[in-house]
């Protein structure tokens, strides 16, 4: 594969050679007339353009919403929306849009003027802020071309419909518009080798009929994705066999990347950014940089994230610290690989009402990714557990190339040697500047430090007063269950759910710890711990079932429910 572009890139140099000089033959024989007319410049080489779109943004849940744009709770975009992703230092947006719902569902599925004109509007707005846009068919992937290995054709000529519309109402728009085949092609009733024939076609179809529009779409990079777009080394050597087989320099390959999956949601214990989910990222970007960026196809990493955090509209169901170092760890290992990426933001990064950032450390630490490395430590929360008396903590320092610069409280610098100590890679805070930092010693946090490092933003600290928690026999149903609980300055990490004979329990079976959530979550400001009607249906009637909440300060806490039918106990387990 790797001689092949090459060839395609030689015989492409020595006809652009041959334009050359027959441009200079035609000059001298025209004259001064000829000399006055500049040849067109060339087309920027798909690694170039992609490069330059390096960071994105996507504009989610919006023009991809169902069934129009503000049913996901976002407003309607406006220009001021661009105007504020261009100042934050973005360079690209994505902008998915689900066309299904406003295109007949019959030949010859002509696509609602009036969408095609709000879609066109909305990118002409992010252009003229200078960002280059990514446009592509986004949901419809679940809603009728999934039905593809088994209505093949009628979704087959739905899919080149559409883009034919596409291609034709944008053909004229600047080379800084990229088309982007199907969002996660996902099919029913197909094995894998089936599902990557029908991808495989898809983007054939696309490529032809793109290429086939006329205008500027002659030379658009046009974006295929692997089955999913999951950046799996089978998947991507099928979709570099099909760019390798369209001979065509423009192409760009697209996956996504939401972390290792225990990890991204919360379940089997993957509480923490540790080695397993570390080597996952490190090996999903060696695979998109051998299979691709090496061989001269630019990566457009469509979409990443997490996908359990943020959500502002409940309690952080993955740890804050451990997100941040997963964000952190992206856009350095995404650089290293050469892969350009686009952060997906439904509603809880850029608050589309304020034109503000939610979490602005968070943001801050997203954009300081896209240069340089930030230092990290081995947790966000140094717990000081009330009832005991006040002794030294540590953490370990994550330097990240960086070199350490101190301790900082507020606009305060803490004294080295006096309030901590540090040991190569070990930060430890004294019994001394504990007392002090945790005052009166009320549950919760006390006070926040700052670790500062020679680049990046600095490493938020929370010095937290704790007891273990605490939670009350309560009586409920499979529909409603919440168990009062004193959490005292703690927090929820995960929880087990096991029958008295030691098996798994729950709605995840394959393991004992169950997903933050879906099976259960606290509700810190209530002061309730609900378990859902998921974990508890789930649950064998009659049969208790011992769980075990485990909490970031160490602690854990046993309670013991059982089913009844509907009905629901839960007794707190000295």
């Amino acid at each position: 594969m790797r001689q092949a572009r090459s060839r395609r890139r030689r015989v492409g140099w020595v006809a652009g050679l041959f334009l050359t000089l027959l441009a200079t033959v035609s000059t001298s024989r025209t004259g001064a007339v000829a000399a006055a007319r500049p040849a067109p410049a060339a087309a920027a080489s798909a690694m170039d353009s992609v490069a330059a779109m390096q960071p994105s943004w996507n504009l989610g849940n919006t023009l991809d919403a169902i069934p129009d744009e503000t049913s996901w709770g976002n407003p309607p975009v406006t220009k001021a929306l661009f105007d504020t992703v261009r100042s934050q230092g973005f360079r690209s947006v994505r902008i998915p849009v689900t066309w299904g719902n406003h295109q007949s569902d019959q030949a010859p599925y002509t696509i609602d003027a009036a969408f095609l004109s709000r879609v066109r509007q909305v990118v002409d707005w992010a252009q003229a802020d200078g960002l280059r846009v990514v446009l592509n068919l986004h949901h419809d992937s679940w809603q009728w071309i999934n039905k593809m290995a088994s209505g093949h054709d009628q979704v087959l000529a739905r899919y080149d419909a559409t883009w034919q519309q596409i291609a034709t109402a944008f053909k004229d728009e600047p080379r800084t518009l990229l088309f982007e085949s199907i969002n996660e092609p996902a099919f029913d009733n197909a094995d894998d080798a089936r599902k990557m024939a029908l991808v495989d076609e898809l983007n054939t179809s696309f490529h032809s009929i793109v290429r086939a529009s006329g205008g500027a779409n002659a030379q658009r990079l046009l974006v295929l994705p692997t089955v999913g777009a999951t950046p799996d080394q089978t998947l991507m050597d099928d979709l570099a066999a099909t760019i390798d087989g369209l001979d065509d320099p423009n192409l760009v390959a697209t996956v996504h990347y939401y972390s290792f999956w225990p990890f991204s949601v919360n379940i089997a214990g993957y509480t923490r950014f540790d080695a397993t989910v570390q080597q996952d990222m490190t090996d999903a970007f060696a695979r998109m940089h051998d299979t691709f960026v090496a061989k001269g196809i630019p990566v457009y990493l469509g979409e990443y994230g997490l996908l359990s955090y943020p959500d502002y509209t409940h309690q952080d169901y993955v740890e804050r610290g451990e997100a941040l170092k997963y964000f952190e760890a992206l856009g350095h290992t995404a650089r290293v690989a050469g892969v350009t990426t686009a952060l997906w933001d439904p509603f809880s990064l850029l608050n589309r009402e304020t034109l503000r950032w939610r979490d602005p450390a968070l943001f801050a630490l997203v954009k300081s990714s896209w240069t340089t490395r930030s230092g990290t430590a081995s947790s966000d929360k140094v717990y000081v557990r009330k009832a005991d008396p006040v002794t030294d903590r540590s953490l370990t320092l994550n330097l990240n190339g960086t070199s350490f610069r101190g301790l900082w409280l507020g606009g305060k610098k803490l004294a080295q040697g006096v309030d901590y100590t540090v040991s190569r890679d070990r930060l430890t805070l004294t019994a001394a500047a504990l007392k002090r930092l945790t005052g009166d010693r009320a549950y919760g946090v006390n006070a926040t430090l700052q670790a500062r490092f020679s680049s990046g933003v600095p490493w938020r600290i929370d010095v937290m007063t704790y007891d273990p928690p605490l939670l009350a026999d309560t009586t409920g149903t499979t529909a409603s269950f919440a168990a009062l609980a004193q959490f005292r300055g703690d927090c929820l990490v995960t929880m087990e759910a096991r029958d008295a004979d030691g098996t798994n329990a729950g709605p995840a079976d394959w393991t004992s710890y169950q997903q933050f959530g879906t099976a259960f979550a606290p509700d810190y400001d209530g002061g309730t711990l609900r378990l859902t009607a998921d974990l508890l249906n789930s649950l064998k009637d009659s049969v208790p079932v011992t769980l075990t909440f485990h909490f970031w300060s160490g602690a854990t806490v046993k309670y013991e429910v059982t089913r009844s039918g509907d009905t629901v106990t839960g007794t707190a387990v000295s």
